[in-house]
C-alpha cells in the first residue's frame, strides 16, 4: 500500500502544532536541560505554581496520604492548556515522582541487599513507579463518573478503615482530576469569545462541549474518546511519568465507525483528531495483532493512526504486531514510514513468539495474545497484572568481571572452571534483584502507591488494594540481562586465543586487562582478541558461550518463582541505555573491549560482528538467544539510509518476517546517514526536529545528553 494522499483540511492546524512543539522543546533545554528519556510531551511549567507538600525528615513524601495530598493539590492549581489549533484540551507540566529528593522511604531499608546490589552492579528497581498498562476500555466505557459509582459499589462491600480510606483517597483524585478538566473548558469557553478567526473559534466551542460530555459520563464520539485518553494519560504522566498505552486501533474503532455511520465526522477529521492524540505525548500504543480469538484487529483506523502518525512526524512509540493473520498492508505501510519518515517508528513486534512463551508461564492461549506491547520493550496484559516492566536489571558483564577476578587466585584456570564460578555468581546477582522486587511488593504502599493506575486495573477498587499490595490479578515479575555480548565474546575469546591457539596465557590475559591493553603489545593482542569467534556469527564459539548464558540466566531468573505460582519471574535480554552506565563500572574484558566503555546493547551482538549479510545474521542470532516466557530481547537495527524504493521496503519487509517466524519478539530500527548524526552531534540546535530510536523509545536528538549522543553516534557509525 502507497502512503496516502495528504489531507489538506487540517495541515496548517496541525503545521502550527508541530512549530509549537519544537519550541517547547527548546524551552525544555533552555530552562531544564537534558532528558535523557522519551520526550513525553510535557512543557515547562509556570514559575511558584506548585511546590511539593513533603511528609518526611528527609524532605520527600511517601504513602497513600501524602501522594494523594501532593497530586489533588498541584490538580487545583495546574496550569491550564488550551491550544485554538487543537483538537485536544490539556498539556503535563510537572514530574511529581521526580520532584522528590528521595524516591525510596527510608523507614523501609533493604540494607541486606546494598552489598550485593553495588557488587554485581544490579539495577534493583526497588521504589520504581509503574511499567504496567492501564486498561484504556474500562475508562472509555466508565468515564469518571462511572468509575466514581464502581468506588462508591465496592466501598459498601469492603467496610474495614482501611479500605474505607483507599476509597476516600481515590475518590479525592478523580474529583481533583474533573476539576482540573472543568478549568479547561471555562478557558475553552473564554477564547472562543475573544476569537476572531470563525474556525479557530468553532474549534474552541466544541472542545469546551467535548469536555463537557466527559467530564461525569463516558465519551461516545471520537474526539471524546481520544479526549478521554489525553485526560487520564495527562494525570497519571504528572503522578508518575506512565506511558503504557494500549490496543489504540481497537479502542476507538467503535467511536470512529459510530461517527462515521453518523455522519458527525469525515476521515480527515478523524486523522486529525488522531494526530492530535499523537502530538499531546507519545505514549506506547500497539496496531493490528490478533485479539483473545486470533482475529486480526487491524481496520480503518490502524491505517488513520498510521496517516496521523505521518502528519505528526515526529516523536512516536507505535508499535506494528506481525502476526501470521495480519493484513499485509498494514504492515507494508508501516515499513514504508519508517523509510520514509527516518524518525525510528513503528516498531515491530512478533505475535508467534510472545504467545507461545507467556503460555509457557501456565497462561491459556487467549490470555497471552491479550498481552501487548506498550512499554519500552515490554508487553503487558491492560488493567490484569503488576510487572516491574524495564527496572530490574543485572549487569552480566559485571558479573563475569566478578568472576573472571575471583579465577585469578585458581592455579588451575579453565574456562570451564570459570563457566561454573559465572553461573554461580549469575545465580546470586539474579537471587538478589529477586529479593529486591520482593521488598519492593511489601512495602511500596507505604513508598509510592499506584493511585491513579489502580483506577484503570482489575482488582484494586474491587479489594480495596493497591496494585503493588495483592490488587492485581497477576504478578509476572520482569528481570532482564544485559551484556550478553559481552560475556559470551570473553567467553569465545578465552577459549579460542588461550585453550584452542595457545595464542595467549591466563596470566598474559591477566596483565593486558589490568592495565586496559595499555601495554607492551596491548593493542596487537586487543585486536587479536576483537577478532575472535563472536556471537553472531553461525557456528562460532561466541554462539555456543551466548546460548549458555542464555540458558543458565533463564534458569536463574525462573527459579526464583514463588512455590505457590502467585509471583512469576519472567526473564528478558534488555538493557534500556544503561549500556553506558553499566560500562563505567566494569574493567576491560577479553573480547578487547576497554574499561569503563559501554556493554553491548541489548540482546545485540558486539558491533563488527559480520561483514555480510549483517541484518540475518543479527536477525539470526537475536532470535536465538530469547528467553522464551513471553518477555522481549529485542533487536536494534541500524539501517543504511543510501537503501531506497521498493527492494528496500521489500528487504525489511523480509527481514521483520524471518526474525519473528524464528522466534523474535521485538524489533526497534533506526534509518540514519551517518553524516546527519555527527552534524547533530557536533550541534544538536542546528537539528531541533531530527528524531532517533535510542532504544525502546524515540526522543528528539537535541533533548540528549552527550553521552546518550554518543550511544546513537557509535551504533551508526558501527552498522
Amino acid at each position: 500500500m502507497m502512503l496516502m494522499e495528504a489531507h489538506a483540511n487540517y495541515d496548517g492546524e496541525l503545521a502550527r502544532l508541530k512549530a509549537k512543539k519544537l519550541r517547547q522543546t527548546r524551552e525544555k533545554i533552555e530552562k531544564e536541560g537534558i532528558l535523557d528519556e522519551d520526550d513525553y510531551g510535557r512543557i515547562v511549567p509556570q514559575e511558584g505554581v506548585w511546590r511539593i507538600r513533603p511528609n518526611h525528615a528527609d524532605g520527600s513524601f511517601y504513602g497513600f496520604d501524602a501522594w494523594t495530598e501532593n497530586f489533588c493539590s498541584l490538580m487545583d492549581v495546574h496550569q491550564v492548556y488550551v491550544d485554538p489549533d487543537d483538537a485536544l484540551a490539556g498539556r503535563w507540566c510537572y514530574f511529581m515522582s521526580k520532584m522528590r529528593p528521595n524516591k525510596w522511604n527510608p523507614d523501609y531499608p533493604y540494607d541486606h541487599l546494598r552489598e550485593r546490589i553495588e557488587r554485581y552492579d544490579i539495577i534493583h528497581g526497588i521504589g520504581d513507579d509503574a511499567h504496567f498498562a492501564p486498561d484504556y476500555e474500562m475508562g472509555l466505557r466508565l468515564g469518571w463518573g462511572g468509575l466514581l459509582d464502581k468506588i462508591a459499589r465496592y466501598r459498601a462491600v469492603n467496610g474495614t478503615a482501611e479500605q474505607q480510606h483507599f476509597y476516600d483517597l481515590h475518590e479525592r483524585a478523580i474529583r481533583s482530576i474533573q476539576g482540573w478538566i472543568r478549568r479547561h473548558i471555562d478557558e475553552a469557553r473564554r477564547l472562543a469569545a475573544e476569537e476572531r478567526d470563525e474556525r479557530r473559534r468553532q474549534n474552541l466551542l466544541e472542545m469546551a462541549r467535548t469536555n463537557e460530555n466527559i467530564v461525569e459520563g463516558a465519551p461516545q464520539t471520537l474526539r471524546e474518546a481520544c479526549q478521554w485518553i489525553v485526560w487520564f494519560h495527562l494525570a497519571s504522566r504528572t503522578y508518575n511519568r506512565d506511558g503504557a498505552g494500549g490496543q489504540i486501533d481497537a479502542l476507538l474503532q467503535p467511536f470512529y465507525e459510530r461517527d462515521i455511520a453518523a455522519g458527525r465526522i469525515t476521515d480527515a477529521e478523524a486523522v486529525y483528531y488522531l494526530a492530535c492524540l499523537l502530538i499531546n505525548d507519545p505514549v506506547y500504543w500497539q496496531l493490528g495483532g490478533p485479539d483473545a480469538d486470533g482475529k486480526d484487529q487491524t481496520s480503518a483506523v490502524s491505517f488513520l493512526i498510521l496517516d496521523a502518525a505521518c502528519k505528526v512526524d515526529s516523536s512516536l512509540n507505535i508499535t506494528i504486531r506481525v502476526h501470521d493473520g495480519l493484513d499485509p498492508k498494514l504492515l507494508r505501510y508501516g515499513v514504508e514510514c519508517l523509510v520514509k519518515y527516518r524518525n525510528g517508528w513503528p516498531r515491530f513486534s512478533g505475535d508467534k513468539a510472545l504467545v507461545a512463551g507467556f503460555m509457557r508461564n501456565g497462561f491459556d492461549e487467549r490470555l497471552a495474545r491479550r498481552r501487548i506491547a506498550v512499554g519500552c520493550n515490554w508487553m503487558s496484559l491492560p488493567g490484569l497484572e503488576y510487572t516491574m516492566n524495564d527496572l530490574v536489571k543485572v549487569n552480566l558483564a559485571k558479573v563475569f568481571e566478578v568472576a573472571y577476578d575471583e579465577s585469578k587466585a585458581d592455579a588451575g584456570r579453565t574456562t570451564e572452571r570459570l563457566w561454573r564460578s559465572f553461573a554461580s555468581h549469575l545465580r546470586e546477582a539474579v537471587r538478589t534483584a529477586a529479593e529486591g522486587i520482593r521488598h519492593h511488593l511489601k512495602y511500596q504502599k507505604f513508598n509510592e502507591p499506584e493511585l491513579l493506575l489502580n483506577l484503570l486495573s482489575h482488582g484494586p477498587i474491587e479489594k480495596g488494594r493497591d496494585v503493588s499490595d495483592g490488587g492485581a490479578e497477576y504478578y509476572n515479575l520482569a528481570i532482564d540481562g544485559a551484556g550478553l555480548a559481552v560475556v559470551a565474546d570473553s567467553f569465545a575469546a578465552l577459549e579460542q586465543r588461550i585453550e584452542r591457539e595457545g595464542r595467549l596465557t591466563w596470566q598474559e590475559m591477566d596483565r593486558l586487562l589490568d592495565s586496559d591493553f595499555q601495554c607492551e603489545e596491548g593493542t596487537k593482542y586487543r585486536t587479536l582478541l576483537g577478532r575472535s569467534q563472536r556471537y553472531g556469527q553461525a557456528d562460532s564459539l561466541g554462539r555456543k558461550w551466548a546460548l549458555a548464558v542464555r540458558d543458565e540466566f533463564t534458569a536463574a531468573v525462573r527459579g526464583e518463582t514463588s512455590a505457590d505460582g502467585r509471583y512469576k519471574f519472567i526473564p528478558g535480554f534488555f538493557s534500556w541505555a544503561n549500556t553506558v552506565g553499566f560500562g563505567l563500572h566494569v574493567g576491560a574484558t577479553p573480547n578487547g573491549r576497554r574499561a569503563g566503555t559501554p556493554i553491548s546493547h541489548g540482546a545485540n551482538p558486539c558491533a563488527g560482528f559480520a561483514v555480510d549479510d549483517a541484518s540475518l545474521s543479527l536477525a539470526t542470532a537475536v532470535a536465538e538467544i530469547q528467553p522464551g516466557y513471553g518477555n522481549t530481547a529485542p533487536m536494534q537495527w541500524e539501517l543504511d539510509p543510501s537503501l531506497a524504493g521498493a527492494e528496500c521496503i521489500a528487504l525489511i519487509e523480509g527481514i521483520i518476517k524471518a526474525h519473528f517466524e524464528m522466534g523474535g519478539t521485538l524489533i526497534n530500527a533506526n534509518i540514519m546517514d551517518r553524516e546527519t548524526i555527527l552534524a547533530a552531534h557536533a550541534d544538536p540546535s542546528k537539528y531541533p526536529d531530527l528524531v532517533v530510536r535510542v532504544t525502546g523509545f524515540t526522543a528528539y536528538f537535541a533533548m540528549l545528553s552527550p553521552e546518550f549522543r554518543q550511544l546513537v553516534v557509535d551504533r551508526v557509525l558501527e552498522n
